[in-house]
C-alpha cells in the first residue's frame, strides 16, 4: 500500500471524490455539493493506493497549530485491514512535519471506537452534523519528547 498526497483536478482526486460519495454521502442522502473542489485545493488530500485508491481523508487547517481530519473513507473491500489506521498515522506525521501539534475530527458514532484505538479522545458531548450523531475528538501529535 502506498499513501501519498494528491491534488485536485487529477485522476486520483476524481477517484477520491467517487469513494467519498459512495462511502460517506450517498448512503445517508447527503448532497454531493458537500464536496467543493475549489475549497479542497487549500487542504491536504491524502490517498491510500493499491493499484487504485482504497482510502482517503482531507486535512483542513483550523488554526496555526491544528488540523481537522475530515471525510475519512476506506473502500468496503479493504476495511479491517489496517488501511484506516495507516491513513491516520500518515496524517499525524504530515501534521508534525508541517508544524501542527493537534489533530481534531468529528467522528460519526460508528467510527468513535476506531479513532479511540488510534489514540483520539472525545471532547464534549455528542452533536448532530448532516443529520448523524458525531463526537468531537482530538489528539496532540507533538509532545515534549518530540522537541530536541
Amino acid at each position: 500500500m502506498e499513501i501519498k498526497l494528491i491534488k485536485t483536478g487529477t485522476k486520483d482526486y476524481e477517484e477520491m471524490v467517487h469513494l467519498r460519495k459512495k462511502m460517506l454521502l450517498d448512503p445517508f442522502g447527503i448532497s454531493h455539493s458537500y464536496i467543493n473542489p475549489e475549497q479542497e485545493r487549500q487542504h491536504f488530500l491524502v490517498g491510500a493506493f493499491e493499484d487504485a485508491l482504497i482510502g482517503c481523508c482531507l486535512l483542513s487547517r483550523i488554526g496555526d497549530s491544528t488540523l481537522q481530519l475530515r471525510q475519512m473513507a476506506v473502500n468496503i473491500d479493504f476495511q479491517g485491514r489496517g488501511v484506516g489506521a495507516a491513513i491516520v498515522a500518515f496524517a499525524e506525521e504530515l501534521a508534525k512535519k508541517n508544524g501542527f501539534t493537534k489533530l481534531v475530527l468529528h467522528a460519526r458514532d460508528t467510527a468513535k471506537g476506531f479513532y479511540s484505538k488510534c489514540g483520539y479522545q472525545v471532547v464534549g458531548d455528542e452533536f448532530y452534523e448532516v443529520g448523524l450523531k458525531h463526537f468531537l475528538m482530538e489528539k496532540e501529535v507533538v509532545g515534549m519528547k518530540d522537541w530536541k
